[in-house]
Parts: structure tokens; C-alpha cells; sequence
């Protein structure tokens, strides 16, 4: 009985191997692979849909296939084999592609949308985060890299545990068991609304407090630098000058920020409060964080109060009452004067962001566009002539 099968398609000869390969019959397997390529110039496949295990000995066969064939690639690979490709380094000696379970997210309740992907609950114990990007895995894998070093580091904070295809794009599945984001648990239980800040708060100056090792991850401060030279070309050049000036005084700093902090990027489970949606957590000064917060709760909806409620769920007053009880409760030892001047740094990086977002999303040309970056230009002008540093 032939322990491969063999197919012809126009990317190549593909084979599929199936069962167990082990020292026992990889010389038979690997002498129908030899008869099957023979006089083969062509790319080769492997097909490991049906593959369930596989020993070094096997692996040893697709080392000596690639050597003949360069460009050798190994797809449909199950969690269980691809761990053992990983685990041994075959994963960076050749492509090693899974092979995704599908999903579909249809009538799924949307617990949160972002630039990079929106994320569904798919059940009680279960939500998946689907990547915008078709081409996501590289992402993917970043993402689950992110989460994994904040989590070694003692961040709270859910790791994937499978990647799955939704239509033609990619999703990251979390097992998060009945739990809730701070943002339906404040729209179901408003008077929890100070506890979840409290907590929300605890969980900000944990990440703040922690720092990460140079180059384990993405630096913010070089982000924060690519928004305020965009804006040399919309800004009076006295506003753009004050504004690059003031940027450039930032140091590196390597304590952690997530870049996207908001309720419903926290879940509560189990009484413990979880991060989820790692792809912006970084490194650098928090005056970066607070200026996402800060267009999470109220930037983005200053122009539209409406912005709030579909994308945190929340009222826009409920949004402006949280945004300013978490900086009251973040910054409780600093006077209420030096508050407000955290607030103003926080203002002129959000609305540097909120201006170069609309304008790169064509916002000039829609009025509520225009109405927007109009009102945040003129904003930060004059957030630019009473602000001297961004730091605290």
C-alpha cells in the first residue's frame, strides 16, 4: 500500500503524507518520494493534511527533498506536527504553512473594532479577534509574541491559543471563560462604574511600572515622531516647529504602554481584570498612553458625541467622566493644577493623531472630515502656545 499520494497541480508536484512517519517506515516513504520526483524540475509540495505525527527520521527525508528543491514548503500542517517543525527549527529552514480550522463570525456579538481587526465573542468561553488585513500572520504571530513576553514579565494579559480562518482573513482565538469587558459590565451595572475605573487604573500603573528589555519591543517615542513630522505640511510653521521641538525633548523610555488602552480592551474574568488586543503594546513614555486614552474617551468624539457610543457602547458624557476620574485617580498625589497640565500634553499628541488619521483617510475631502481636523488644528494651536514639555 503507497504511504504517500502524489498530485500534479500548476504550482507543482504535491505529496501527501499521512499517519505516523517514524525510523520505521521513513525508508519506505522516502523511497516512494524519490521514485515519485524522479525527472521532477519542478517545485514540490508537501501536503501534511492527513500527516499526525512525524519523528526526526522524517524529518531528515524533507531536509534531503530540499535540497533538490529549494523552494520546498510544507502546508496544511495540524497544531500537534507544527509544534514539532517549530520546536526543531524546520520552521525557519522552510515555509511551514497550518492548516486553519474556518469560523464564521455571522450573528456573533462585536465586543470591539480597531484599525487592525475587530473581535467578536463566538461563544460564553470564547472570542476571536479577525484581522483586517488578509495577509495577517506575520501579525498574527507579533501579536502572540507581544502578549506573551508581557505576560512572562507579569502583565496580566490573554494569549491566543488558535489561529482560524474567517472568510478569507485570518482570526486569533482566546479562551476568556464567561467573562466581560469593563465597558458592557459600566453599560449593565452603572453603579460598578468607579470599580471598574479603580480597576482599570491598577491594572495601567502595573503596566507603567514594568519594563521590558531593550529591543523586545516596538519602540512608541519613533510612532509618536512619524505623527508630528506628518504634520509640518498642516500646521503654521511657528505650531509645527513648537510641536517637533517638544516631541524631540521625549526620551526613550522602556517601561510598557499598551498604545490602545481602553474598556473594552480589558476583560474581567474570574474577578481578575485580562488586556486584550496586544498588536500596539510598546515601550515609552506614558504621555503616549494617556493621549490614546484620552482619543479612546473623548478626542474622537469631541466633533461627533455619537463616536462614543458606537465604538466604546458608552454615552459621551459617561466617556468624558471616566476619561477625567482615571487621570484624578492615576495622578491622586499630583495637585489638581499639574493634572490639567497632564491632560494638555495628553490633548496635543491626541489630537496630532486624530488630525493625521483624518487627513490620511481623505477627511479633507468629506465635511465631517474637514469639521473634525478643523477643530482639532485649532486646538492644538493653542494647547502649542502655553505647553513647554510633554513630560511629567
Amino acid at each position: 500500500m503507497s504511504l504517500i499520494e502524489l498530485k500534479n497541480t500548476e504550482e507543482g508536484l504535491v505529496i501527501g503524507l499521512s499517519g505516523h512517519i517514524d525510523s520505521g517506515n521513513a525508508p519506505a516513504v522516502e523511497e516512494e518520494i524519490t521514485a515519485a520526483d524522479s525527472g521532477n524540475e519542478g517545485n514540490v509540495i508537501i501536503d501534511a493534511e492527513k500527516l499526525e505525527y512525524i519523528s526526526s527520521a522524517g524529518l531528515r527525508i524533507l531536509l534531503r527533498l530540499k535540497k533538490k528543491h529549494p523552494d520546498l514548503k510544507v502546508i496544511n500542517v495540524s497544531n500537534e506536527v507544527y509544534e514539532i517543525f517549530d520546536m526543531t527549527g524546520f520552521s525557519e529552514m522552510m515555509e511551514v504553512q497550518k492548516g486553519y480550522r474556518t469560523l464564521s463570525m455571522e450573528g456573533c456579538e462585536i465586543i470591539g473594532q480597531g484599525a487592525n481587526g475587530t473581535v467578536y465573542r463566538l461563544d460564553p468561553d470564547t472570542i476571536v479577534k479577525v484581522y483586517k488585513n488578509a495577509d495577517a500572520l506575520p501579525d498574527i504571530k507579533r501579536e502572540r509574541e507581544l502578549a506573551r513576553t508581557a505576560l512572562i514579565l507579569g502583565v496580566p494579559t490573554a494569549i491566543p491559543y488558535d489561529v482560524v480562518k474567517v472568510d478569507d482573513n485570518y482570526g486569533s482565538v482566546y479562551e476568556l471563560l464567561n467573562s466581560q469587558t469593563f465597558a458592557k459590565i459600566i453599560l449593565d451595572e452603572p453603579q460598578k462604574k468607579d470599580e471598574i475605573i479603580d480597576m482599570s487604573v491598577d491594572l495601567l500603573k502595573k503596566i507603567h511600572a514594568t519594563e521590558a528589555k531593550p529591543e523586545t519591543m516596538p519602540d512608541f517615542l519613533e510612532t509618536g515622531i512619524k505623527w508630528v513630522t506628518f504634520m509640518k505640511d498642516y500646521l503654521p510653521a511657528e505650531s509645527y516647529e513648537k510641536l517637533y521641538a517638544l516631541i524631540q525633548e521625549v526620551p526613550h523610555d522602556l517601561h510598557m504602554i499598551h498604545g490602545d488602552y481602553h474598556l473594552k480592551n480589558i476583560m474581567l474574568q474570574d474577578g481578575e481584570a485580562l488586556l486584550i488586543d496586544m498588536d500596539t503594546i510598546s515601550t515609552g513614555h506614558p504621555v503616549f498612553e494617556f493621549a490614546s486614552i484620552f482619543n479612546a474617551y473623548q478626542g474622537f468624539g469631541e466633533a461627533d458625541h455619537g463616536v462614543c457610543e458606537r465604538f466604546l457602547g458608552l454615552p459621551y458624557d459617561t466617556c468624558c467622566e471616566i476619561w477625567k476620574k482615571t487621570v484624578d485617580r492615576y495622578f491622586a498625589d499630583r495637585p489638581e493644577e499639574e493634572r490639567k497640565a497632564i491632560v494638555d500634553k495628553a490633548r496635543i499628541i491626541g489630537y496630532t493623531r486624530i488630525i493625521r488619521r483624518e487627513i490620511r483617510r481623505d477627511g479633507l475631502n468629506r465635511p465631517e472630515g474637514k469639521a473634525l481636523i478643523d477643530r482639532c488644528t485649532e486646538l492644538l494651536i493653542e494647547l502649542l502656545k502655553t505647553t513647554d514639555t510633554l513630560l511629567f
